[in-house]
């Protein structure tokens, strides 16, 4: 992985902090995890600065600006620093030489596509359980935004130096895999010829379970047509099941999403999970029998306190202790899903579930009980981050858009895909926070304008690649002298050098809608600099009777492109070759 500029700089601070320490400047053993080099929020003020006076001066018994006072001469002997000024309150502003700027130019081509790789996940594995869609269906927009969310935070996070593993859990084993193999048999029956009329309520409507009653009335023919439900239910629910997942795997496919495991809620309990969690909680003290408190507000009239099996999850920060066991002897399904967290921890040292935000008021509990079940561990309670997503609505400009007929009630994924493509429905997805309401609107995520950023970013990296086939056919090759580059595009060059640091931040956030925000800026400020060509041609990125300035500015156009693919690798998104 390459070593670039931040990476560099942030491994010079530490070198001097270090000797400020031997140097008695500074006393030894402070934390220097917050310590940041970051680029100031005013360009005027410099190339880099720094918080570390900030950070190390309550620790070390001094003052902010004492602090950077000392540090400030150390800086400036760091080669490539052309001046350090200490502002406000002890911050450290440093400016860079012209030359650090080429020489990170070079950086970027020679790493291509590892440009911006980290180490920061340092190996530790995390598994990313996202999209798990009950096995009702085919997937629908609904489902489109956490499943590109996860999958951008899953290949964002291997990016960063984590093993990952992409989960998806099959909710095959609850009353709504009952209510399915219900309505394969209602299209089981039709498929025989007989006359069903409506679909009945309560049961599954969809024309997608169609195929489902064709393939069960060619295998099985008349047999379970006015068989007790006894005989065929769980049976039905098999290959219903299946036929569902299979239906979802394709429709994830076309999204380019595929998951390495696919963890069954029927498996983990068919396999003792459950049982060898509440012995491990029942171990702890965590699990006794006991009553829920009556519900808040106005109690209903048939409320009455029932013996339970209750896991003690007020003990780890939850509002209430928590139900695993009905009166019934049955599981809830937090009891179950407790259990599952526990067989995904086995292989993990992080956990993370991408949840829609309708499951809201449940996050404290799993929090709770992955916390217990792994407060054993060597390192302790394994981390575990729930990320919300909400709802996108679907829009046709600025209209609501109707419903899928194939479907029954919603619009499918497939659908959506069909009409605008794969990159533009992932890219879209990721323009703005996970918990912040979205509009998908069909007329604008094909928009030819910068206000759209899909068609901006994905412009960029067309104009770049038609600039280097143009020069390619006149012939223009060489060797780049980045000296020529002049101070505007240099500062091209220092936004593309934040790409590895946006990584690590969007990484350590768990937020990779900042990778989107981020080409939106790099592309802006491409477009910027080609139209400045358009003013004043001397200005363009190929000038035929220069052409040595033509391959220092193809360079920089070059790296800018690299970056433009890198960051849309990790989104999931194609660069488009021409527009």
């Amino acid at each position: 992985m390459a070593d670039t500029l931040y990476a560099r700089f942030t491994a010079e601070i530490g070198r001097l902090l270090d000797a400020m320490e031997a140097d008695c400047a500074l006393p030894a053993g402070l934390a220097r995890r917050a310590v940041a080099i970051e680029p100031p929020r005013d360009p005027a003020h410099g190339d880099l600065a720094t918080n570390a006076a900030m950070v190390l001066a309550k620790p070390a018994g001094t003052n902010p600006r004492a602090l950077a006072a000392l540090l400030a001469p150390r800086l400036e002997a760091v080669d490539g620093v052309t001046g350090v000024e200490v502002a406000g309150p002890g911050f450290l502003n440093l400016r860079l030489s012209s030359q650090v700027w080429r020489d990170e130019l070079a950086a970027i081509h020679a790493a291509g596509g590892d440009y911006g790789r980290s180490r920061t996940g340092e190996g530790r594995r995390v598994n990313i359980e996202y999209v798990s869609a009950n096995p009702t269906g085919p997937m629908h927009m609904g489902h489109c935004r956490g499943a590109v969310v996860g999958d951008a935070l899953a290949s964002l996070l291997a990016f960063a130096g984590h093993p990952v593993t992409r989960e998806y859990y099959v909710n095959d084993a609850g009353a709504q895999v009952q209510t399915l193999a219900r309505s394969a048999h209602v299209r089981y029956r039709e498929a025989l010829g007989e006359e069903v009329g409506p679909i009945p309520e309560g049961l599954y409507p969809g024309d997608y379970l169609i195929p489902v009653g064709v393939a069960l009335a060619a295998e099985h023919g008349t047999r379970y047509a006015a068989a007790p439900e006894g005989e065929w239910l769980a049976l039905f629910r098999r290959r219903a099941v299946a036929a569902m997942m299979d239906m979802i795997r394709a429709d994830l496919a076309l999204l380019g999403i595929h998951h390495d495991v696919f963890a069954s809620e029927a498996e983990v309990q068919d396999a003792g999970k459950v049982e060898a969690a509440f012995a491990r909680l029942t171990a702890d003290g965590l699990l006794y029998e006991g009553t829920l408190e009556p519900p808040k507000g106005e109690v209903p009239d048939d409320w009455a306190p029932e013996p339970m099996t209750l896991f003690r999850a007020s003990r780890f920060g939850d509002d209430q202790d928590r139900p695993v066991r009905k009166a019934d002897g049955g599981l809830t399904y937090f009891g179950t899903d407790l259990a599952y967290h526990a067989q995904k921890a086995e292989d993990a040292d992080q956990l993370i579930d991408i949840w829609g935000a309708d499951h809201a008021g449940t996050v404290k509990r799993i929090q709770a009980a992955v916390a217990a079940l792994t407060a054993n561990e060597p390192g302790g309670a394994k981390p575990f981050d729930v990320k919300l997503v909400q709802m996108v609505r679907l829009l046709r400009d600025g209209e609501p858009v109707k419903m899928s007929k194939r479907s029954g009630n919603f619009v499918t994924l497939a659908e959506v895909v069909e009409e605008v493509g794969r990159d533009v429905v992932r890219f879209t997805m990721l323009t703005r926070k996970a918990d912040a309401q979205m509009d998908f609107d069909f007329a604008k995520v094909v928009e030819a304008s910068k206000d759209n950023p899909v068609f901006y970013v994905q412009y960029a990296h067309a104009r770049i690649r038609s600039l280097q086939r143009k020069a390619a056919e006149l012939g223009i090759t060489g060797e780049a002298e980045l000296s020529l580059l002049d101070e505007d595009e240099l500062a091209l060059v220092a936004l593309a050098a934040q790409f590895p640091r946006v990584v690590e931040q969007a990484a350590g956030t768990r937020e990779p809608h900042r990778i989107a925000f981020y080409l939106y800026d790099l592309a802006a400020a491409f477009h910027a600099q080609w139209n400045r060509g358009n003013d004043v041609p001397a200005r363009r990125f190929l000038v035929q009777e220069r052409a040595d300035l033509t391959l220092a500015r193809l360079s920089l156009a070059g790296a800018i492109g690299q970056i433009v693919r890198n960051g849309l690798s990790i989104m999931g998104v194609a660069a488009a070759e021409e527009m």
